[in-house]
C-alpha cells in the first residue's frame, strides 16, 4: 500500500503546477464558471462583466471595416469586430442599444462629440464603433472615474479606454474593454475583456497600457431582467 501511495505521490507530483496553472487559465472552461458566477451575483456590473466574458467565448476576426447597418438593433457581421465592438455586443446582450443611445446623443449634440473624421453630421453605422464617440458618451450618461494604476479603483464591469502606443500610420490608437475577474483563483484580481486584434480575449492586461477613460455605465432604469430578454427574444423570432 505505501509503495503504490509513494509511486502515485512521484507521478502525480510533476503535474501538480501544471493542473495548478489550468485552474488559473483564462479557458472556456474557466470562462463559463466564472460567467454562471456572475450571474448568479445578478448586479447590474456582474450581469455586464458576465455578458463580456462571454464574448470570449465567439469566434470573431479582427475587423476595423466600415459597414452599412440597420438602425436601431444594427451589428456587422457577427464573425467580425474591434474592440468597440466588444463593449458594444456585450451591452446589447442586456438590452442597450449603444447604436441607438449614441446616435441620437450625436444628433443633439454634435459638436460636444470628437471632430476627428471630418464628419459633418452624425452616422449610425459607424458612431459608436468609433472609441473616442463611447468615451463621450459614457462621460457624459455614466460615471467619469479616477485614471489611476491601482487595482482596488476599478470595479468589475467597468469600462475602460487605453492610448496604445501603436496603430496605423505609426500614430497611437484609442482602445477600450471591459473589467472582469480573474479566472479561477485569480477571480480576485482585475482583468478585461477586450479585442485587440486576435477576437475578444480574457486577459491581465488593464495596466498594459496608458489608461485615458475610466467609466461606469447603467442606463436608467437598469438592464432588461432575463424574462424581458427572453421574451425579446422569442419576439423576434416569431416575427
Amino acid at each position: 500500500m505505501l509503495i503504490v501511495v509513494g509511486m502515485s505521490f512521484v507521478f502525480v507530483r510533476p503535474l501538480l503546477p501544471f493542473l495548478k496553472a489550468q485552474q488559473s487559465a483564462a479557458s472556456a472552461q474557466n470562462a463559463e464558471g466564472a460567467i454562471n458566477e456572475l450571474r448568479t451575483a445578478g448586479d447590474p456590473a456582474s450581469r455586464l462583466a458576465a455578458a463580456a466574458l462571454k464574448r470570449t467565448l465567439a469566434e470573431v476576426v479582427y475587423d476595423p471595416a466600415y459597414y452599412s447597418i440597420p438602425y436601431p438593433g444594427g451589428d456587422i457581421p457577427s464573425g467580425k469586430g474591434m474592440a468597440a465592438d466588444v463593449v458594444i455586443r456585450s451591452y446589447r446582450q442586456l438590452g442597450v442599444d449603444l447604436q441607438q443611445l449614441v446616435h441620437e446623443d450625436m444628433t443633439g449634440n454634435f459638436r460636444m462629440y470628437p471632430q476627428f473624421w471630418k464628419m459633418k453630421g452624425p452616422d449610425s453605422n459607424i458612431d459608436h464603433r468609433r472609441v473616442p464617440n463611447l468615451q463621450r458618451f459614457f462621460s457624459r450618461h455614466g460615471e467619469d472615474l479616477l485614471l489611476s494604476r491601482v487595482a482596488e479603483d476599478y470595479q468589475i464591469g467597468d469600462v475602460v479606454a487605453w492610448r496604445l502606443p501603436f496603430g496605423e500610420n505609426g500614430q497611437a490608437a484609442s482602445h477600450i474593454g471591459i473589467v472582469v475577474p480573474g479566472p479561477g483563483a485569480k477571480k480576485a484580481e482585475k482583468w478585461v475583456v477586450h479585442n485587440i486584434g486576435t477576437g475578444p480575449e480574457w486577459e491581465d492586461e488593464l495596466f498594459s497600457y496608458e489608461i485615458v477613460g475610466h467609466y461606469r455605465y447603467v442606463p436608467e432604469g437598469g438592464f432588461a431582467s432575463e424574462e424581458e430578454l427572453r421574451d425579446k427574444v422569442l419576439t423576434v423570432a416569431t416575427e
